[in-house]
């Protein structure tokens, strides 16, 4: 009786750390993915906290305009030089400086054109350039009587 032979097979290849590899170049992507996804967290949380303060400033700046208009008969009390004297505009400095960071405002009335008004409110938020919002309007000085 012969036996039959059966061919010999080849070797299995050996892994060599192959799989290892591919589950360390896997774990790398995900840590870039994740520092990206944490980058732009960082930055979306530095553009919200600016939009914030420029909405702060404008809103701040349109209430010293308003308590202005209320109390037009004063206007020059509320030029820089003399703010530090008049209540409401010292109290008006206090909230620029409280709700800003390195926050101060100032208005400057014009003295060439009656009832011309500019406020600037500018603050520096922590690792950041300065910024200023300034805007400027009229205000009738000497209202009619009721």
């Amino acid at each position: 009786m012969t036996t039959r032979r059966t061919p010999q097979q080849p070797p299995a290849p050996k892994p060599d750390g192959f799989v290892l590899l591919e589950a360390l170049i896997a774990l790398l992507i995900f840590a870039l993915a994740v520092l990206g996804l944490v980058g732009l967290q960082a930055s979306m949380t530095r553009a919200s906290s600016s939009a914030k303060y420029r909405a702060d400033a404008a809103y701040l700046a349109s209430d010293l305009v308003g308590l202005m208009w209320t109390d037009s008969r004063n206007l020059a009390l509320y030029d820089a030089g003399a703010c530090a004297s008049h209540p409401p505009c010292q109290r008006w400095r206090e909230r620029v400086s409280e709700r800003l960071p390195t926050g101060a405002g100032q208005a400057l009335v014009s003295k060439t054109e009656p009832g011309q008004v500019t406020v600037k409110v500018t603050w520096k938020a922590p690792s950041d350039d300065q910024h200023q919002f300034e805007t400027t309007t009229a205000i009738n000085p000497n209202p009619a009587l009721p």
